[in-house]
């Protein structure tokens, strides 16, 4: 029941800080997130870049634990690389994507 009330407290915390932002004449949708208002697209992308890192250092010791000998899971290594793999895959088309709008913000005109 203490679960249900703290539940309850904390959404009406948050709507109650939703309808302050929604009398302020500047917007600011990061501070409704929970983020940070400094924190920014380099943040997230650096974030992105540690998760998929530590996916590729995961399906690096699966890999090595496998060639040892001491773990007989191929299959979990298998599918471990091939997660890290889509993850980098992901990561890289949205660093293209990121620098295709940079890009084209930068060829408009004044």
């Amino acid at each position: 029941m203490n679960s249900i009330l703290s539940v309850q407290q904390h959404m009406l915390g948050q709507m109650e800080q939703a309808k302050s932002l929604i009398h302020d004449p500047v917007i600011q949708p990061a501070a409704v997130f929970g983020q940070p208002a400094g924190a920014g697209i380099g943040v997230a992308f650096d974030q992105a870049m540690r998760a998929v890192d530590a996916q590729q250092q995961l399906a690096s010791n699966a890999m090595a634990a496998v060639d040892s000998g001491q773990s007989d899971d191929l299959t979990g290594a298998m599918i471990e690389s091939q997660k890290a793999s889509v993850a980098f895959s992901a990561l890289l088309q949205v660093r293209n994507k990121l620098t295709t709008a940079f890009d084209d913000v930068m060829r408009m005109p004044v």
